[in-house]
């Protein structure tokens, strides 16, 4: 007697939907010590051409654009005009969700999924950028976040009120990745709010974030320490 093995149908893979990159690259720099941080040099390049070179070479992103300071539109266009999927340099807001904003309206029509990530964020790799477009286009919200090393502490008045879990805490990273209408729609539930990060504004909306692997590279540089730390990863020194 033969007997026929069943097998479960093979899962159909969703296509991926246009993804356009918003890089913000708008702040003001200041704990940097006089420093440009977005256009201070990387083994040999700008912070903002690293950053931005990381989302040419990802074929998960279809076009570019940069939120930057009215000071810095023309500067950051020389530097990157020879970039084809750069879209635009545009002006950003006086806050972050209004750069974000912005950025999303310079973005063509046929953009499905946004891609936002912090413009002091060079090491970002295509890889990593890949893997979180990917989430995204299943889930309709991703980011990227790594384990916390250290044991986190909840303070008030400069005592301690609880230790939350680190098993269950992450520090998340850029690019985060939404549908395009909510991400769009968030940002306009969440004017005037003071919110750290784009997850927060699909958050209040009751949405789930898928988060993915991110890495220990892709950090951002705040400091004139962490120029130096971007440095050495560079190098492979560290």
């Amino acid at each position: 007697m033969e007997i026929t093995k069943l097998t479960r149908p093979a899962r159909k893979l969703l296509k991926l939907k246009p993804c356009g990159a918003v890089i913000v690259a708008a702040g003001n720099a200041s704990r940097m010590g006089g420093v440009d941080k977005i256009m201070a040099d990387l083994g040999g390049k700008p912070v903002i051409r690293r950053t931005a070179e990381s989302f040419q070479d990802c074929d998960a992103v279809k076009e570019i654009v940069v939120v930057t300071r009215q000071d810095l539109i023309i500067p950051i266009g020389d530097l990157l005009h020879d970039l084809p999927k750069l879209q635009a340099v545009v002006a950003g807001g006086k806050t972050r969700q209004e750069s974000v904003a912005l950025g999303l309206n310079a973005l063509s029509e046929k953009t499905r999924l946004a891609a936002i990530h912090d413009g002091a964020r060079p090491l970002v790799t295509w890889q990593l950028i890949d893997r979180v477009v990917r989430a995204a286009n299943t889930y309709g919200a991703a980011a990227p976040a790594v384990p916390v090393k250290d044991t986190v502490k909840v303070v008030s008045g400069g005592l301690v009120e609880s230790t939350p879990d680190r098993a269950k805490l992450r520090a998340v990273q850029t690019p985060q990745v939404f549908d395009f209408d909510l991400l769009r729609g968030a940002l306009k539930q969440a004017e005037g709010e003071n919110l750290t990060d784009d997850c927060a504004a699909v958050e209040k909306l009751g949405m789930k974030v898928k988060i993915v692997e991110g890495a220990e590279e892709n950090i951002k540089i705040t400091t004139p320490m962490d120029l130096k730390i971007a440095a050495m990863l560079l190098e492979g020194t560290v």
